[in-house]
């Protein structure tokens, strides 16, 4: 495997950064306190078709492989200071887009997929459960066809919807089989916002990714038709567990860019801050912290280059994508809070930046899959 980049991967990734620091920045802080989602940056997004990064261009996207979304999913990282925008945009992206891409009909992905790359649309994925968490296999929301078989009935509730309150489209898993349970009585319907039945509930308050809104989504006996069944009735769970591959291998792509970002802040720090008559850089204690920093980031970023070239060529990208992801989730908080303890009071102080980034970072062991969980898939795979 060469990751060498290509000149194509070059521009794109320079394109992108200078993209996001241009545009995407100014008024983050007050974003972030106020916890407000600002659709002009998602409809800048769209202008540069990273809603829809790998779709190829005939429904709109950008066309790139697999490695190549993630090269630019970490530029986008590395040059967009918010971090609820870069999670909202990575999540609408490979748990959303890309189950549509990959399993919709011809008439679903001419209707959806232009609008999902461009920005007009907003995508939620909607799986977890007030009651299941991690536990896909308690899932209680229900699609119970209707007697004339020409479509479903969806009752139940979602939590934890990232964009659930400013969707438009909601991808959602419910049980149509209990007999068969998740595998094989799981399905995925494409519910429209403004559907009967069928709203955005409790938005929740969160410690970190603040402009990245968090929800609720109820579905009281919904009627959803056939057409908006996605592939096939049954087929959820490998629909689910595809898009969880490329959002493991590709989300925690953002993180290698946020990862390098700080590293950068780090080593600024240690070069011009003083104590005691000297750079702070120059106490072993600081430049082994910023050495295990740059360690941490280039493992991280082969491991998610490793796991992203397999979704296309590879059957064994469920494992790489779990090690990728619990890897890169957990070096990315640890670089967070390496940066904030370099930059000692300073850190701990809104005005620097460095303390919403630790804050953002938190989370990343918890979507997608906790670590625990990651660490259960890697042990199934052994054999353990």
């Amino acid at each position: 495997m060469d990751f060498s980049y290509s000149d194509e991967q070059k521009l794109l990734r320079d394109e992108i950064v200078r993209f996001a620091q241009q545009e995407l920045n100014e008024g983050i802080a007050q974003r972030d306190r106020e916890q407000i989602f600002a659709p002009e940056l998602w409809l800048k997004c769209g202008e540069m078709k990273l809603p829809g990064l790998p779709v190829p261009e005939e429904y709109g996207g950008g066309g790139l492989d697999a490695l190549s979304t993630a090269i630019a999913l970490e530029a986008f990282g590395y040059g967009c200071h918010d971090g609820g925008l870069a999670f909202s945009l990575a999540a609408h992206l490979l748990a959303c887009v890309i189950p549509i891409w990959k399993f919709g009909s011809e008439e679903q992905k001419h209707k959806y997929l232009p609008g999902l790359c461009n920005g007009k649309i907003i995508a939620v994925n909607a799986m977890s459960e007030p009651d299941s968490g991690s536990d896909a296999f308690a899932m209680r929301t229900r699609a119970v066809a209707t007697p004339d078989g020409l479509g479903f009935r969806i009752n139940g509730t979602k939590t934890f919807s990232s964009n659930g309150p400013v969707a438009d489209l909601a991808v959602t898993f419910a049980l149509t089989d209990p007999e068969k349970g998740y595998h094989g009585g799981v399905t995925t319907f494409l519910v429209e916002k403004g559907t009967p039945g069928f709203r955005s509930s409790k938005k929740w308050d969160k410690m970190g990714l603040r402009t990245s809104p968090i929800g609720e989504l109820v579905y009281e006996d919904v009627y959803v038709p056939a057409s908006q069944v996605l592939g096939k009735v049954g087929a959820g769970s490998t629909q689910f567990t595809h898009s969880m591959d490329w959002e493991r291998a590709c989300l925690v792509a953002c993180h290698v860019g946020t990862m390098e970002r700080l590293l950068e802040k780090a080593i600024r720090q240690a070069r011009t801050r003083k104590q005691f008559g000297q750079t702070i850089g120059k106490f072993q204690a600081v430049a082994h912290r910023i050495a295990d920093m740059k360690i941490s980031l280039e493992a991280a970023r082969l491991l998610i280059y490793k796991a992203a070239w397999g979704l296309e060529r590879s059957r064994m990208v469920a494992i790489d994508a779990a090690i990728a992801k619990v890897f890169g989730s957990e070096a990315l908080v640890q670089t967070a809070l390496n940066t904030v303890q370099i930059f000692g009071g300073y850190g701990f102080m809104t005005e620097y930046e460095v303390e919403r980034a630790l804050r953002d970072a938190i989370g990343s062991t918890i979507y997608s899959g906790t670590s625990e969980m990651q660490r259960n898939i890697i042990a199934r795979w052994l054999g353990l």
